[in-house]
């Protein structure tokens, strides 16, 4: 499983750790990934996803699942999430 959110497309990052002799050795900065459910109002169910805890932030500050993935670019987006993304364009079209 790889370690990048679904919503956001925030993976790892590369850095140092810095010892106080000013040693360097590279690590990794892992985004804090979380498996949430998060509710559909158009669809009227739920959908799973594995996210980080910022882009959990962002679906409660924007109004929820639907609202979020309306405004979301596709190129952030796992499949699974353009699935959900897609089915929900649908359903508030008809």
């Amino acid at each position: 499983m790889s370690r990048r959110c679904e919503l956001t497309g925030k993976g790892p990052m590369s850095g140092n750790n810095v010892s106080h002799a000013n040693n360097k050795t590279k690590r990794r900065f892992l985004p804090n990934l979380q498996d949430v459910t998060l509710q559909s109002d158009a669809l009227g169910r739920a959908f799973k996803f594995r996210i980080s805890n910022a882009a959990l932030r962002s679906v409660d500050h924007r109004g929820g699942l639907d609202a979020f993935l309306a405004k979301a670019k596709d190129a952030e987006l796992s499949a699974n999430a353009l699935k959900v993304k897609k089915e929900i364009s649908k359903a508030s079209a008809a």
